[in-house]
């Protein structure tokens, strides 16, 4: 077991305290959930004090039990941070308290220190969807609508039963909206991070506005389903940058993605269902830290690589997966980038 307290921690805006790293459990696609379970107990035994959750990913019953056991066998319940996100089709702000309710009693606890908008997009589709699977009802980003389901969620937090609010897969245009018109503003935002998609102007309007960075795939999520890959991708654990540094520290490529991630500032969610690899991932962030050339040159292996893409997420009207991103610094509406993909200014992308 790994000190508790040589874990780096980070301090939101409201002054709570939370880990620095944490345990993933978005497994489904290839584990069952008694193992991904197994693997949040075995966590919390080496130290993990953060797991972050999610109604959609079918295990928040199992996990819950891990839970209750880890407290009732001596963990205090000020020191674990738990996570959970309202998913798609429960945007509708009665069905998005029922889901965190469902949330609370599947994780068996009486608060959620952290509630995240899934996606900002009222979206239903299968498990195991293609790439090129659209749902009919599906819906782009409305603020209006997606200010009702924020609101509900303030509800719940006067209420006492979630501590923080989080926005999740937003772009700058879209959070600027919400901290225009929140009442409680998110306290963190999760996204894609790794060394070879920093999203650099995200992260630091983040930092600026008193929120913290949460980082998903912060190992290039090389275990991503096959429906997330297209040729052009590019391979953290394989990029010459990352490789060198780690070399020079004698460790695997993915353990200098962690660290980089969290002297960088964001906190990183590595899921792993095997022991050495989740107590190989907590120890890299407590010794043997990078120094400032190493994360300096870091910055170099930005190649603007975005591996979770949503293609599965857009709707009727949208035509690639560019319109979820506000790439243009706009909010695309019903008809996505339907002009500027006629004029030739954005490139749609023919994998998505």
């Amino acid at each position: 077991m790994i000190k508790i307290d040589s874990v780096p921690t980070r301090r939101l805006a409201s002054g709570a305290v939370m880990p620095a790293i944490g345990m993933g459990t978005f497994g489904s696609d290839r584990y069952g959930a008694e193992e991904v379970a197994a693997a949040v107990g075995g966590a919390i035994r080496a130290g993990y004090r953060l797991i972050d959750c999610a109604s959609v990913y079918g295990n928040e019953a199992e996990v819950g039990a891990v839970l209750r056991e880890a407290i009732a066998g001596g963990v205090p319940r000020d020191q674990l941070f738990v996570m959970t996100k309202v998913w798609n089709d429960a945007h509708e702000p009665d069905a998005a308290i029922a889901s965190v309710r469902r949330s609370l009693r599947d994780l068996g606890l009486d608060v959620i220190d952290a509630v995240f908008v899934h996606w900002p997009f009222p979206n239903h589709h299968a498990p195991f969807a293609d790439a090129a699977d659209r749902d009919a009802d599906a819906r782009p980003y409305i603020h209006e609508e997606f200010m009702a389901l924020w609101h509900a969620l303030e509800g719940l937090v006067d209420e006492g039963v979630v501590r923080h609010l989080g926005t999740s897969n937003v772009t700058i245009p879209k959070l600027t909206a919400i901290l225009a018109d929140a009442r409680i503003r998110p306290a963190l935002s999760e996204m894609e991070l790794h060394p070879c998609f920093q999203q650099p102007e995200l992260f630091r309007f983040c930092l600026d506005h008193g929120i913290q960075p949460v980082g998903y795939s912060p190992l290039g999520s090389p275990s991503r389903p096959e429906r997330d890959r297209i040729v052009s991708d590019v391979s953290d654990m394989e990029h010459p940058v990352v490789v060198s540094i780690a070399r020079a520290h004698g460790v695997h490529p993915a353990m200098i993605c962690l660290k980089w991630a969290v002297q960088r500032g964001q906190v990183p969610i590595p899921f792993s269902v095997k022991q050495s690899q989740y107590v190989a991932n907590l120890r890299a962030v407590t010794e043997d830290p990078l120094t400032p050339a190493e994360l300096e040159e870091l910055r170099s292996a930005d190649q603007n690589n975005r591996l979770i893409k949503g293609q599965v997420f857009l709707w009727p009207g949208a035509g690639s997966w560019l319109d979820l991103w506000d790439v243009d610094g706009t909010i695309p509406s019903w008809d996505g980038y339907a002009a500027d993909r006629a004029a030739g200014r954005v490139a749609a992308d023919v994998s998505a």
